[in-house]
């Protein structure tokens, strides 16, 4: 049996979740349009859908909450918040909103114009799709060994930094308002970015003048994989580490429902003065003043506070200890996953689990219905549904790398024996892969976004 690290906590307040049969989520699932994003959450029995502001805060945060200032302006939760967010990264300037694609919305409808280029190690779905309605063209720059789910490295997160040069050299500073790296990275597997290479991405955003941005939803899983990976970082801790981590950017999104494990909220921090005064007017115009930025008192509390916990050492190895313990698990029973296992989720590459179901016909999207029909359990499709576009040009439809469904563990909520019935319930499917058929969209949406809202059927 795979080692499982102990919680370092103990459990003071449960959730009732009920089991349903087959027949009801068979039913759900046509109601649904055979899409997990349409399933009313008291039918889910495990929800891996995702690990985004579904944590459980601890009781520090929740005594935090009761300490909420509600005032307008300059409450004093916000100087909490801004005190952690400038301790913890460094950066001057802190911009609050309610959650990660908002502070995405502002940084993009002021800097990006049209044809402008924005690369990134990967882009996630909402990044992309801010991008895009900016007029931007998002660049994926990974490492080929990011891209092959079979081949280990330590960090398989990393920026191509020979791809940067060119896009950089072709396209120029003045066509490239921002250069971003994603830790870790979501969408190739909850994969970390070494501090080395950081650095490398730096030093080609100073030969040409571009500034540095991080996406930051998981800067202290990230944090951890260094300390545990990379030559040099074993004895520094993990404040120091991410102290370090964003002293090479110059500003960052970030989610704070990822990381800070909160249910709701966001930020964006950096140090150019002159981007302070248009973040602010575009925050006050979608979001509210810029002490509150959509977030109540209490919510800037609960984000100051869940900073400083996401950075406890016991916590972290706990943290990515599940993951592995869920991955050890799947790969023991023969199920295809990517390795080695990241930070927040465990991804099956749909690829090798369905290889009889052809792109088109989204297998990963027929795992996650497949898997919720006969356990309960709600993953999700990171694929060729999520991310398949087509050529403006050419007509032809362009594939993502990987096809795989991301079984992403919500922080501090479910137990060993939860992860244990997940591997079970995954393993059962991958005995009788053959009988999985694959999928077609009903409504045909060319949006960025059309697995949120698209209905499916069985071919």
């Amino acid at each position: 049996m795979p080692k499982y690290i102990p919680e370092p906590f103990r459990i003071k307040v449960v959730e009732t979740i009920k089991k349903t049969d087959r027949a009801e989520r068979e039913e759900i699932l046509k109601q649904a349009g055979y899409n997990i994003f349409n399933i009313p959450s008291e039918k889910v029995y495990i929800d891996l859908l995702t690990d985004s502001g579904t944590g459980a805060m601890s009781d520090n945060q929740w005594a935090g909450i009761q300490t909420g200032d509600e005032s307008y302006a300059h409450c004093r939760n916000w100087y909490h918040f801004e005190q952690a967010v400038q301790s913890m990264t460094g950066l001057k300037y802190i911009i609050p909103t309610h959650q990660g694609r908002v502070a995405e919305n502002i940084l993009f409808s002021t800097i990006l114009k049209k044809g402008m280029f924005v690369p990134n190690n990967n882009h996630f779905d909402t990044t992309r799709a801010n991008i895009l309605a900016n007029g931007g063209i998002p660049l994926d720059l990974v490492i080929d060994e990011g891209k092959d789910p079979q081949k280990y490295h330590p960090f398989k997160g990393n920026m191509d930094i020979g791809k940067l040069e060119s896009v950089l050299n072709e396209h120029g500073p003045k066509n490239v308002p921002v250069v971003f790296i994603t830790i870790t990275n979501n969408s190739g597997g909850g994969q970390p970015v070494s501090m080395e290479n950081i650095r490398q991405v730096r030093d080609v955003c100073d030969r040409f003048g571009v500034p540095l941005f991080f996406d930051a939803c998981r800067f202290a899983e990230n944090a951890y994989f260094i300390k545990q990976r990379e030559v040099g970082y074993s004895s520094k801790s993990i404040p120091e580490i991410v102290h370090e981590m964003f002293s090479y950017v110059d500003g960052c999104t970030m989610s704070a429902k990822k990381d800070a494990i909160v249910n709701i909220g966001g930020f964006m921090a950096f140090n150019n003065p002159n981007l302070l005064d248009p973040f602010r007017e575009k925050l006050i115009q979608i979001e509210g003043f810029p002490s509150y930025g959509g977030l109540a008192g209490r919510d800037l509390e609960a984000v100051a506070r869940g900073l400083i916990e996401a950075q406890d050492e016991d916590y972290l190895a706990y943290r990515v200890g599940q993951v592995k313990y869920l991955g050890d698990l799947l790969e023991k029973g023969g199920v295809p996953i990517l390795k080695p296992t990241g930070g927040h989720a465990v991804y099956i590459n749909a690829l090798k689990f369905s290889p009889h179901i052809s792109r088109d016909q989204f297998p990963g999207q027929s795992l996650v219905v497949n898997l919720y029909l006969e356990s309960g359990i709600r993953a999700v499709e990171v694929g060729s549904l999520m991310f398949a576009q087509k050529d403006s040009t050419t007509g032809k439809i362009r594939y993502p790398n990987l096809d795989l469904v991301r079984l992403a563990l919500p922080r501090r909520v479910y137990t060993g024996g939860h992860l244990e019935y997940v591997a079970e319930s995954v393993i059962r499917l991958y005995k009788n892969r053959e009988s999985l058929r694959g999928m077609r969209i009903l409504d045909h949406h060319d949006s960025p976004l059309r697995h949120f809202f698209a209905r499916l059927s069985f071919l």
